[in-house]
């Protein structure tokens, strides 16, 4: 006898097969202000690709089939290799090919920068777990190139769109991955108190063995890393690291173990000791610290991308999802309550393009005093409040689900999982927001040359005035004062920002919505506990993602 208990109906999948890119208004029309519009078709085929079904299985396989660390061969040497699902090498591959990694130091175009937040986001928003090594590959290239022995070695591979996946020396490979590690069990984020050891090998001036260890150290099986290691005369130095040794040998760097993470998991993390590994010198000595912060203040860039990415498939899903699904008589996105939720992700989500594409401009500029404030103060400020704010959000998307949203068999988990990464890594919250204060005590003509810029966005709006007037007076506050209003800051001033860059670039529904709902004085508490009557919701829902 064959039962039949009932029917499957008012069910939905998670969206597949379609155009990331094509349906991204705000995006698109932020690569049109940064002048890429040479780039718009190559980003245009890609979300297509993206969106499809079969890569959104590759990020399921790649996160479902995690790397395995193997210690040795069959013979007992040690090999200390990461395994992948082929899947992981699949993605990679994917996003290799497509020049993003090179593009802003190799490409000349106007607008590089922003194509390669637009590629990023894009990719970001399918599996995030493969852009940690193409982040630190990105980031480490504006400091080798300063090294021209390095530089000349190493560019074709940096700049290569190949990928090669072999665990070979160098020379032997098209195309290579650079990995970093600072990280040390008794510091965490207070690098000086790493205690790894460099010692010159007396074979050349900025040759030397690095003994110690590394608490974080990602991704393993990068042909290099960038390290953080003490000389001689107790500063901390920063030191290319290879894999392989220069005479074929693979460098002492022994795997004890990889992270157990909560997301991220298609990547490999782990703690290594280093037993008198090979290091190059990079820099001064002693300026390790500087040098580091360098590669982190683009790393910096790329978490505030990540999490843009996350939030926008977040809301993405939920508004397809809730175009679909009944309750109550009525479709989802009818519902007065619903509607609310799904205003506030959107808005958030066009605040969080218009902010990540500001700052890529800031990169590719960097000519001016604004523009470096931009970079220098805005940067961390911004991983501060995205990264933290996707980390409520994609939970929040994740409940328009339902129960559905939490079992593990689709996008939502993944992405509630991932969010904490960026906030976290290259430095928590109170990290940015301490660093906010840092770049503004080393040069306040930063901070004003900052607020002065986003003053163009204020127009007559009494309610942003007044925001910009109490960043002004915070900054008046002495510095043991406003070091405790860190966080205070970093959050008014990136909404400022995204009010002002949203009044001059997107259209009045967005703006005003946006400005009405941020600078209320209750908003906040949770998503979607906002005011709606006088929003126009519908065009807002539909320039988000057209239904």
């Amino acid at each position: 006898m064959t039962w039949h208990t009932h029917e499957i109906t008012n069910q939905f999948d998670e969206l597949q097969n379609y155009q990331l890119f094509a349906t991204d208004t705000p995006l698109r029309e932020a690569l049109a202000r940064a002048g890429a519009a040479g780039f718009q078709a190559q980003l245009d085929t890609y979300g297509t690709t993206l969106g499809q079904a079969e890569t959104y299985a590759l990020a399921d396989q790649a996160n479902r089939y995690t790397p395995e660390l193997k210690s040795f061969d069959a013979r007992g040497r040690r090999v200390d290799q990461v395994q992948f699902h082929p899947s992981w090498h699949q993605l990679m591959a994917l996003y290799r090919k497509q020049g993003l990694i090179a593009m802003p130091f190799a490409d000349e175009r106007p607008g590089r920068w922003s194509a390669w937040a637009a590629g990023f986001y894009l990719h970001g928003q399918v599996e995030a777990g493969t852009l940690c090594p193409a982040t630190m590959t990105q980031a480490a290239i504006p400091l080798i190139q300063r090294e021209p022995a390095l530089w000349a070695a190493m560019k074709d591979q940096l700049l290569s769109p190949d990928y090669d996946e072999r665990d070979v020396p160098l020379a032997r490979k098209k195309s290579m991955w650079v990995g970093m590690g600072m990280t040390e069990k008794q510091g965490g984020s207070d690098v000086r108190a790493n205690t790894t050891t460099a010692t010159p090998t007396g074979q050349g001036e900025r040759e030397f063995t690095l003994r110690g260890h590394k608490w974080f150290f990602s991704a393993p099986m990068c042909d290099a890393h960038l390290v953080v290691a003490r000389t001689a005369d107790g500063g901390p130095s920063c030191f290319f690291v290879p894999r392989w040794r220069p005479d074929g040998r693979k460098n002492p760097i022994e795997i004890q173990r990889l992270k157990n993470k909560v997301g991220n998991r298609s990547n490999s993390s782990s703690e290594v000791e280093f037993k008198d590994a090979h290091g190059i010198l990079m820099g001064e000595p002693g300026r390790g610290i500087p040098t580091i912060i360098e590669m982190a203040t683009y790393t910096r860039l790329n978490c505030v991308v990540g999490s843009a990415a996350m939030v926008r498939q977040g809301l993405v899903q939920g508004l397809a999802y809730a175009r679909q699904r009944k309750a109550f008589g009525r479709l989802l996105v009818d519902q007065p309550l619903m509607r609310a939720v799904l205003t506030d992700l959107a808005l958030e989500n066009e605040a969080n393009v218009v902010l990540m594409m500001r700052l890529a401009q800031a990169y590719e500029r960097d000519d001016s005093p604004v523009e470096k404030a931009w970079k220098r103060v805005m940067t961390p400020a911004a991983k501060f409040w995205v990264c933290k704010r996707a980390v409520e959000l994609t939970g929040e998307a994740m409940e328009i689900f339902g129960g559905n949203g939490y079992v593990d068999d689709g996008v939502m988990g993944r992405l509630f999982r991932e969010a904490p990464v960026n906030s976290i890594w290259e430095g928590a919250g109170n990290v940015m927001c301490l660093d906010v204060m840092r770049a503004i005590g080393k040069a306040p003509d930063a901070a004003m040359a900052l607020l002065q810029d986003l003053s163009q966005g204020l127009g007559e709006d009494a309610r942003l005035v007044a925001a910009q007037q109490s960043l002004l007076a915070m900054l008046r506050e002495p510095p043991e004062q406003l070091e405790a209003l860190g966080r205070r800051f970093a959050e008014r001033l990136v909404l400022l920002a995204q009010a002002c860059l949203l009044r001059r670039h997107a259209p009045n529904a967005v703006a005003d919505a946006f400005i009405n709902t941020r600078m209320d004085p209750q908003w906040g508490r949770v998503v979607g506990s906002i005011d709606i009557r006088a929003l126009a919701v519908d065009a807002i829902l539909q320039r988000a993602f057209p239904g």
